[in-house]
């Protein structure tokens, strides 16, 4: 893994992927060893070595390091959690919140984990559908609650700054199993919850 923590790169990595940027640079038609350009592609290198940290990152071990036998079956919920991702298809931000649901049956984790885990798989290139259902199948596998309920709602650059620059548009997608997938009472009431 490139990245290791906030200010630890692999310099062999970083040197490699800024020596591509460089040459894109010069493709646009800058000259890259201009005083404001000098050291931009070691910066870009390391953002995308940090954009992608969850590559090196282990959803179900986060929530493992703090799990916990707890006799509570009602909705433990972690609403407007920010998140910021990276659009596989143009390599452009998108960012906005996520809301976890999950009803414990009999294992309980740190609520902190729960955020940590929306940012380990929001650090990878992803498309908004994929990261919300792998966030919904890593509660649900490693915790084996009674179900697990996932509403991200995002803002992507590759439709607001290019293509049909639509600024106001904001998608979301939602991911539920068991009881929120089955009991709809039970999924209005997370519904409501996060309005």
């Amino acid at each position: 893994m490139a990245y290791k923590n906030d200010d630890q790169y692999d310099e062999l990595t970083t040197q490699e992927i800024a020596s591509y940027y460089k040459r894109i640079l010069e493709l646009l038609g800058e000259d890259p060893e201009r005083e404001g350009l000098l050291k931009t592609p070691e910066r870009v290198a390391k953002a995308l070595q940090f954009l992608t940290k969850g590559y090196g990152e282990d959803g179900a071990e986060i929530l493992r390091s703090a799990l916990f036998e707890e006799d509570y079956s009602q909705m433990v919920l972690v609403k407007d959690i920010d998140l910021y991702s990276t659009c596989e298809h143009h390599l452009m931000p998108f960012i906005g919140k996520c809301h976890v649901a999950y009803i414990p049956d009999g294992k309980i984790t740190g609520l902190s984990k729960i955020a940590r885990v929306v940012e380990t798989y929001a650090r990878r290139l992803q498309v908004q559908e994929r990261l919300t259902m792998e966030i919904r199948d890593c509660i649900q596998n490693t915790l084996l609650p009674k179900g697990v309920a996932v509403v991200i709602e995002a803002s992507h650059s590759c439709m607001t700054l290019r293509g049909v620059q639509k600024a106001n548009a904001v998608t979301t997608t939602s991911a539920f199993s068991g009881i929120f997938l089955k009991d709809e009472r039970t999924r209005n009431e997370f519904l409501n919850l996060i309005r």
